[in-house]
């Protein structure tokens, strides 16, 4: 069966209620699954660790989804670890992917549909990366209307290796203040923790966040926006996508202010690693 009959199966996928309103029933209610099925089999991707493919993930679900159903239910549901893959990265080297099963996948984006609607209204308005209605086109924009307001150099920093340092602890009691499902928090923890597989090697994770999975970018830009809200308590104006983040400064003096002393917090919490990659003026003349 092809992706793009997949696609067309969801009617014959046993979805069934969940239980009384919580925010678990609320992922597993069949309309949200339909939807999340759906975007999964769009996006295509290659099999997790498993070695199951796209197509495959309808028979699969409506053979065994009344078990994965009362697991997650009960809390007792353990994600598969992911695969790894190596990708190069645009400048150079390369860039480790972890590809969750098909099956985490669609529990992932299922997830992501319900978690998005409660943390992206909380997000700053600087922040463009992984956000519904929001683009690259549009930080571009932000960017450009910062340099016309006279704010000509720019500080340009990348939390260095942020993904594969990010603090489970820390983003978990970040999530807490707005989720009380245990169930949902502990299937989040989960996938954090969930072992990688390279060379036929599974080692577990004790930091980080695997890029790869629908869940990861939102569970990103909720750690991130620590650093957001902080810039702009210091009356910073910058643009974010993802880990890039761009500051807007008027002058040479302010450029050269290091970011471990302009930005001490990054070293207090999960963003160990911040670095000015490089400064440089939009005019020769400023």
């Amino acid at each position: 069966m092809k992706a793009d009959r997949a696609q067309t199966s969801t009617a014959s996928v046993a979805w069934t209620n969940a239980e009384p309103d919580t925010l678990m029933a609320r992922v597993l209610a069949p309309a949200n699954l339909k939807r999340a099925y759906q975007r999964v089999v769009s996006n295509k991707g290659a099999p997790g660790a498993d070695g199951m493919a796209v197509d495959q993930l309808a028979g699969y679900v409506k053979q065994y989804w009344p078990i994965l159903k009362s697991r997650l239910l009960a809390g007792e549901y353990h994600p598969q670890g992911v695969r790894a893959v190596e990708i190069p990265k645009p400048k150079g080297g390369t860039r480790q992917l972890g590809i969750p099963s098909v099956v985490d996948r669609l529990i992932q984006q299922a997830l992501l549909q319900q978690l998005t609607p409660i943390f992206d209204p909380l997000f700053s308005d600087y922040s463009y990366g992984f956000r519904p209605g929001r683009s690259a086109h549009q930080a571009i924009e932000t960017a450009r209307n910062q340099v016309a307001a006279g704010h000509r150099w720019c500080v340009e920093l990348d939390l260095e290796k942020f993904f594969d340092r990010v603090n489970h602890d820390i983003l978990m009691a970040m999530i807490e203040r707005h989720v009380e499902d245990k169930r949902v928090l502990r299937l989040i923890r989960r996938y954090l923790e969930a072992g990688v597989m390279s060379g036929g090697i599974v080692s577990r994770r004790q930091e980080g966040t695997q890029q790869g999975g629908p869940l990861s970018p939102l569970l990103s830009n909720i750690l991130l926006n620590e650093l957001d809200r902080e810039l702009e308590r210091r009356g910073h104006r910058f643009v974010r996508y993802a880990n890039d983040v761009n500051i807007y400064v008027r002058s040479r003096r302010a450029r050269l202010l290091e970011p471990q002393n302009e930005l001490p917090f990054l070293y207090k919490s999960s963003f160990e690693g911040c670095c000015r990659k490089k400064t440089f003026p939009f005019d020769e003349t400023s």
